[in-house]
């Protein structure tokens, strides 16, 4: 073990260049290193792909990486790769022959980590390459989507212990940074984890204020709190009109503000981020899309503007404040109306089946896939386009395509900038006699020679604006140009895409023909009626905020945090007045802690208050920390 130790801590130095882990990183390493199964439940930010990275550093063989989340995925083989280390990932929307060389050189090569949705596992090829891999480790990141019982459950993480039947002696490591006991234990049944050792980091952030505000002026409200505090700040609200209007109106009262959501290109959405991240807008207006994957360590608050339907949520969300370990405010806004919004909201999660074979009809209509057929395929899908085309409510057609997601007949990923792709298929000899036949296609074929390497091998990225420049023609041009070469067989053509993804777990069935798992179903709807019901309990409490929360996810503490709203409006009602706090200081004086201690169950912060206030009417002194009756 103690070669082990040695051995993750060079890793960790040479390849990452920090000095030592962060607790509990190196128990989770040997661990596995020992070929022990983990399930590790940290908070986001809090280290976790180290966990698993740094063992298939330091071991032989692949570290197998399944992720529903594609632009973190890409983020993550972006950041290996720059680090000297070999990685790769395999998601939806990827060509065939891409998936197939991927998979070759994980089997053959020298890959260290190979990154995998859920989807693409399910697949008869992935299974077959998975069997002839040398595993070292399996990592499953959101391990949380394998519950039924979790807030982002995915049907295909049911199909991942499938792996144990390949690789029957590999351990396994589920990683998630929120999940309350009973999902903690449906993921260690799922995953077949034998006897686990379990991680499970406390749910308590102490610099972190939960506040919540019952008001009928939210606009009002939230004008105060950004005028009487500083830093950056996130603001959640529940659609994507709403981002605009908030970010517009606070604009209007001189707060650098913007708007973020899932329907904005991915150009813009890269820009209002950039500035953000740099200081240049303050308060990022954003649906609940915004976040995952978002590295500001010195976001001071994280408003809720309305309240997010489930704790799971809130507790994500708000916890992208103080990351940098100093003061953050998590506050909640709301009034009656919005509970009663929620509720209909919940109702509009569940649409009966006649409406859900609307949307699979229409579906069918916009894929044009025959009955009987369409297992595997992935193709661009934006929803509001989708809606209008077939003239379906967007928010009722959203919820009905949610349904059977989670029924498993097909993924939808999130919108991500893809790149375009392309391989030569033939010699140079075949395109010589090609260029006799298509001399207006001759000079792009040539500057992609000349100017990407590996073209005959792999699947090479390329920009269709900058060959666009460099041709002196139009970028749809360039486009077209490159259909022309693919349709003739002479290149495979990836073409760029910023859309989401939408992949078929099944093959088409006829639109009378479709069922969905009725248990399933129902179960879900229970689930978020609880869900919805302890956020209301959460509103209504009246003792810690954090207790309350900490008790959701299975953690119980018997002191109050002493900051959140409740336990602040607690303090105040229980300071003492004037002559309680001048019976306890002697005519000697009486150290300043000594003197805080004689009040247990008031908060520090009123009684420093209170003691500025007496010395400023000159009944009390302070002098090196001791408190002195009279004037000084």
């Amino acid at each position: 073990m103690e070669g082990c130790a040695a051995a993750i801590h060079s890793a960790l130095r040479e390849v990452w260049g920090y000095t030592s882990f962060r607790p509990p990183q190196e128990e989770i390493i040997l661990d596995l290193l020992a070929g022990k199964d983990v399930l590790a439940l940290m908070p986001t930010g809090g280290g976790k792909s180290l966990c698993y990275q740094v063992p298939a550093v330091a071991s032989e063989g692949i570290c197998l990486v399944i992720s529903p989340l594609i632009a973190l995925m890409k983020d993550q083989v972006s950041n290996l790769r720059a680090r000297g280390v070999v990685a790769a990932a395999v998601y939806s929307g990827m060509h065939p022959r891409e998936i197939d060389r991927i998979l070759d050189n994980c089997v053959y090569g020298d890959t260290k980590l190979l990154y995998m949705s859920p989807e693409r596992l399910q697949t008869p090829i992935a299974f077959e390459r998975i069997r002839k891999m040398k595993l070292s480790l399996v990592a499953v990141d959101e391990a949380h989507c394998i519950s039924q019982w979790g807030h982002d459950f995915r049907p295909p993480y049911l199909e991942i212990s499938k792996i144990r039947e390949l690789h029957p002696n590999v351990p396994f490591i589920a990683l998630t940074a929120t999940a309350t006991s009973k999902v903690r234990e449906e993921i260690a049944d799922s995953l077949e984890l034998q006897t686990p050792s379990r991680y499970i980091a406390s749910f308590a952030r102490s610099n972190l204020n939960y506040l919540v505000y019952r008001t009928e002026d939210k606009v009002g409200k939230l004008l105060h709190i950004l005028s009487q505090t500083s830093g950056s700040g996130i603001v959640y609200v529940r659609s994507r009109k709403k981002t605009r209007e908030i970010a517009d109106l606070l604009a209007r009262r001189g707060i650098a503000a913007k708007a973020y959501h899932a329907g904005l290109k991915m150009e813009e959405r890269n820009s209002v981020q950039d500035a953000w991240q740099k200081g240049s807008c303050r308060v990022m207006v954003a649906t609940n899309a915004f976040g995952m994957g978002i590295d500001k360590a010195d976001v001071r608050l994280v408003i809720h503007y309305e309240p997010p339907p489930s704790l799971e949520d809130y507790y994500q969300e708000a916890g992208r404040a103080g990351r940098d370990g100093k003061t953050g405010y998590c506050i909640l806004l709301y009034h009656n109306s919005d509970i009663e919004k929620q509720i209909e909201g919940n109702q509009q999660r569940f649409p009966s089946m006649p409406e859900i074979r609307r949307v699979y009809k229409a579906l069918n209509l916009f894929t044009r896939i025959p009955p009987g057929s369409g297992m595997g395929t992935t193709i661009p899908f934006a929803l509001v386009p989708f809606c209008k085309k077939y003239d379906l409510p967007v928010t009722r057609a959203y919820h009905a395509l949610k349904i059977l997601e989670q029924d498993g007949w097909f993924s939808l990923s999130e919108a991500i900038h893809s790149p375009g792709r392309v391989q030569f298929k033939v010699s140079k000899e075949v395109m010589y006699d090609y260029y006799l036949r298509k001399k207006e296609l001759e000079p792009l074929a040539k500057l992609l020679l000349r100017g990407y390497e590996g073209l005959f091998t792999d699947f090479v990225r390329i920009d269709e604006g900058t060959l666009a420049n460099r041709l002196q023609v139009t970028r749809e041009t360039v486009s077209n140009q490159l259909r022309q070469l693919a349709a003739d067989g002479i290149i495979e053509y990836v073409e760029a895409s910023e859309s989401p993804q939408l992949t078929m777990l099944r093959d088409r069935v006829e639109d009378r023909n479709l069922s969905i798992d009725k248990q399933r179903y129902q179960l879900r709807k229970d689930r978020a009626y609880q869900q919805l019901q302890k956020l209301v309990d959460y509103l209504g409490h009246d003792l810690c905020r954090e207790n309350f929360i900490l008790a959701y996810f299975g953690e119980h503490r018997a002191a109050p945090c002493g900051h959140c709203d409740l336990c602040r409006k607690r303090s105040r009602q229980q300071v003492p007045d004037k002559s309680g706090i001048l019976a306890k200081i002697p005519d000697g004086g009486i150290d300043l802690k000594v003197l805080l201690r004689e009040f247990p169950s008031i908060h520090e912060q009123h009684i420093q208050k209170l003691l500025q206030y007496l010395a400023g009417e000159k009944l009390i002194h302070i002098r090196l920390e001791r408190v002195f009756p009279g004037p000084g």
